[in-house]
């Protein structure tokens, strides 16, 4: 397994947000988590890039398990994971080409191979052209993009999306959502938060709906 999540129980100050979470992604899948906004979705990606440890239960993602990861191996946890965001969190001081090239100044990688990485992975998201933009010169959609960017230039075993096209039109999210099955369908397992049911049905993996704190797996009507 990818990952795998057992009998998890997240409380804060004794009020349960998500209890007797049981699931696992597969290497490759496509996961899609519906709920409403305010329903744990959040909390459960936390959990998978280990910003927030179960109360109870044990999460396992790769390597890595929630029992026993120390404070100085989350960083190499967070290296094999892709975390996208829906407002983007990229930083405005820097052009596109800089912001996906941080991600990989921080592993201390080269200068020759971080130029081969960050144009290869803006030329996958249809953003060469646009490498010495600054964010405040790019769409919303194009932002987003950038942001697809620097999860991949890690090259990621998992892509978390969380929310990616919640500030974004329906046009734009549609092409976000096929920018995310293509890096899917190269081999790289992809897990989507959304409470978009048009996106989902799009998208066509595997959907797991969170409500009332637990998670099960659904099937929507067409």
């Amino acid at each position: 397994m990818l990952v795998q999540l057992d009998d998890i129980r997240v409380a804060f100050n004794h009020h349960t947000v998500l209890n007797n979470i049981n699931f696992v992604i597969e290497p490759g899948e496509f996961v899609s988590l519906v709920g409403e906004s305010g329903a744990g979705k959040s909390s459960l990606l936390r959990l998978l890039y280990m910003d927030l440890l179960p109360t109870s239960g044990v999460v396992s993602v790769g390597e890595f398990s929630s029992k026993t990861i120390t404070s100085s191996q989350i960083p190499f946890l967070r290296r094999k994971l892709g975390i996208i965001f829906q407002d983007f969190k990229l930083l405005d001081d820097r052009n596109v080409f800089d912001n996906v090239a941080f991600a990989l100044h921080v592993t201390g990688a080269g200068s020759d191979e971080i130029k081969k990485k960050v144009i290869t992975v803006l030329t996958q998201v249809g953003l060469s052209h646009k490498r010495n933009a600054m964010p405040h010169q790019l769409s919303g959609g194009e932002q987003q993009r950038v942001c697809i960017a620097r999860a991949l230039v890690n090259e990621p075993f998992l892509i978390l999306a969380d929310e990616p096209t919640g500030n974004l039109d329906p046009g734009t999210s549609h092409d976000i959502l096929k920018l995310l099955l293509d890096i899917n369908a190269r081999g790289t397992a992809v897990l989507m938060t959304t409470h978009n049911y048009d996106l989902v049905r799009k998208a066509q993996g595997k959907i797991m709906q969170i409500k009332d704190g637990n998670v099960r797996e659904v099937q929507l009507k067409q």
